[in-house]
């Protein structure tokens, strides 16, 4: 018999027990729990029609339509599962933890894979991860202007054992106008929730934990409301560095082709204002890629010190760029 398993326990199987979301193609693509495989009952089209017939003709009808799709495919799912499973080991889970995931941990075992079932399945899972996002961390938030390097170092401290979790990495966006290309992916929001969710869960509530100071939104995706007030009321260290350091760092780091700089000039110009777009395409157009820097900063810069501003003056504090990974090291308590 499947074994029944709560949501942590259930994250916890390990890496030699995969986990198939038996749900359709569109539930998947909209969220899904990181690390699981698609393997779906129904597809969309089924899932539809036995959702609708459940709400208008009631259970025992949906049953048999879902029978009659579900039928034709359970050889196909049994083979899949034992590929996926060399270790004879398979996790599943639905969307409520209800008849889809139950049907299939049923086939499963008869073809002798040793089976774990989500209790409440992925509605419990995005419960989970909404419960994350509200527990009291002992936030740090790595501030700076931009091109002040906050990403580099934070994965910098990362690599030296502090807790850090990369928004930006996580949102495959670099957090501004310049951060995103045409060609760029970034996940739905919900599974951006997901993957934020799931790296909370594992981190330690009892240390300090790590992140780059940044706006509701990064790119398409809006930090949930719980877990950026917290960033918004804790310390923030401020990472100081010249200007000309920013250019410099700015211009190694962002090797963009013309047309997306000249799109991406166009998507902030109002905020540029007219005089400085001006400028900004005059220098493009010379190739001097360092005054366009110089020229978007001074927007950037105002933007950061007015944002900066809203925060408590004794929750902010400053660190030499050059120092910033051992002071902050030190200041969280983590030995090289």
């Amino acid at each position: 018999m499947a074994t029944k398993l709560e949501v942590q326990n259930f994250l916890s199987l390990g890496a030699d027990v995969p986990i198939v979301d038996v749900r359709s193609e569109g539930e998947f693509a909209a969220g899904h729990i990181p690390g699981a495989i698609s393997l779906p009952l129904f597809n969309n089209a089924e899932h539809a029609e036995v959702g609708t017939l459940y709400k208008q003709q009631g259970q025992r009808v949906a049953i048999l339509k879902g029978l009659q799709f579900a039928g034709a495919r359970m050889s196909e799912m049994a083979a899949r599962a034992i590929e996926l499973a060399p270790q004879g080991k398979i996790a599943v889970h639905c969307w409520r933890g209800g008849m889809r995931s139950g049907s299939v941990a049923w086939l499963f075992e008869r073809v002798g894979l040793e089976v774990s079932v989500l209790v409440g399945g992925y509605k419990a899972f995005r419960r989970q991860c909404r419960a994350a996002f509200a527990a009291p961390y002992k936030l740090v938030v790595i501030g700076g202007k931009t091109g002040s390097q906050k990403t580099k170092i934070l994965l910098e401290l990362a690599a030296k054992g502090a807790q850090v979790i990369d928004l930006e990495g996580l949102a495959n966006h670099r957090g501004s106008a310049f951060g995103y290309a045409p060609s760029a992916w970034q996940p739905t929001q919900e599974q951006f929730e997901n993957e934020l969710g799931i790296r909370l869960m594992q981190m330690a509530l009892h240390k300090p934990l790590l992140v780059e100071d940044e706006s509701r939104l990064i790119g398409r995706m809006h930090i949930p409301d719980a877990f950026w007030l917290q960033m918004r009321l804790c310390q923030v260290y401020v990472l100081d560095w010249s200007l000309e350091s920013r250019v410099a760092f700015l211009c190694a780091e962002y090797q963009a082709p013309a047309d997306s700089i000249r799109d991406n000039l166009n998507a902030i110009r109002k905020r540029l204002g007219p005089e400085r777009h001006k400028k900004a395409l005059e220098a493009l157009e010379a190739n001097d890629r360092a005054e366009i820097c110089r020229i978007i900063l001074d927007y950037y810069d105002r933007a950061y010190s007015y944002g900066l501003s809203q925060r408590k003056p004794e929750t902010i504090s400053n660190l030499p760029g050059e120092t910033a990974v051992n002071d902050l090291l030190k200041l969280i308590g983590v030995d090289e």
